[in-house]
């Protein structure tokens, strides 16, 4: 019966989510046991651009570091705020949440080749969450010790509680900036401002995708 209802479960979780969720675990796990190599996984501009390993790209997605708290708050927030997302503004509409991570993965690697960042997966996770508490800035969430307050403040304040456990909050500010620059030019600036929309989805995320998700 629990094996029946894991499965449902996975079953269910919306063809995005589930994918990133899946290769999280895998990559994370995968380099923490020693096998697959987690040095192979980092953003490293010499070893991308001169050595043509590309799939670091991807990998500094996927592999989040060291087990442990924080890698596990990171892929509750991943399940979590992807699904709502996926499942919410973007039900239906596949090839547009595909942009998003596409856009906003894009943003962190050029931010990445530039600050430089190793690993993008918690800025990543961090933008998807931005753009969920924007779009759903009134509904109440709940936050550490039986807090509440309105989603758009849930990102500053998991910030502000890195900063308290003795981290610096720059994983999360970064998220929070490329989150803004994707909510500001898909929504803020051509609703509320009346300006163009820079942000459409191309078609060839909508040929692919809508065949496959």
């Amino acid at each position: 019966m629990a094996e029946t209802d894991i499965g449902l479960w996975y079953s269910n979780i919306p063809f995005f989510t589930k994918w990133w969720f899946t290769l999280t675990l895998i990559c994370t796990l995968g380099a923490n046991f020693g096998v697959l190599p987690a040095q192979q996984m980092l953003l490293v501009w010499d070893f991308v651009a001169y050595k043509f390993q590309i799939w670091r790209l991807a990998g500094c997605v996927f592999f989040m570091g060291k087990l442990g708290f924080p890698f596990l708050i990171n892929v509750y927030f991943l399940y979590n705020y992807s699904l709502r997302l996926e499942t919410g503004v973007y039900d239906g509409k596949p090839a547009d949440y595909c942009f998003l991570l596409i856009f906003n993965w894009i943003c962190l690697i050029i931010l990445g080749f530039i600050i430089p960042l190793r690993l993008i997966g918690m800025p990543l996770v961090i933008s998807v969450l931005y753009v969920w508490c924007q779009v759903n800035h009134d509904t109440v969430v709940q936050f550490w010790f039986g807090t509440q307050f309105k989603a758009m403040y849930l990102p500053w304040a998991l910030a502000g509680f890195n900063v308290l456990l003795g981290g610096n909050g720059m994983m999360e500010l970064i998220g929070i900036f490329v989150g803004h620059i994707f909510f500001f030019l898909k929504y803020k600036y051509p609703i509320d401002y009346g300006g163009a929309s820079f942000l459409n989805t191309p078609q060839i995320p909508v040929l692919c995708v809508d065949t496959t998700a």
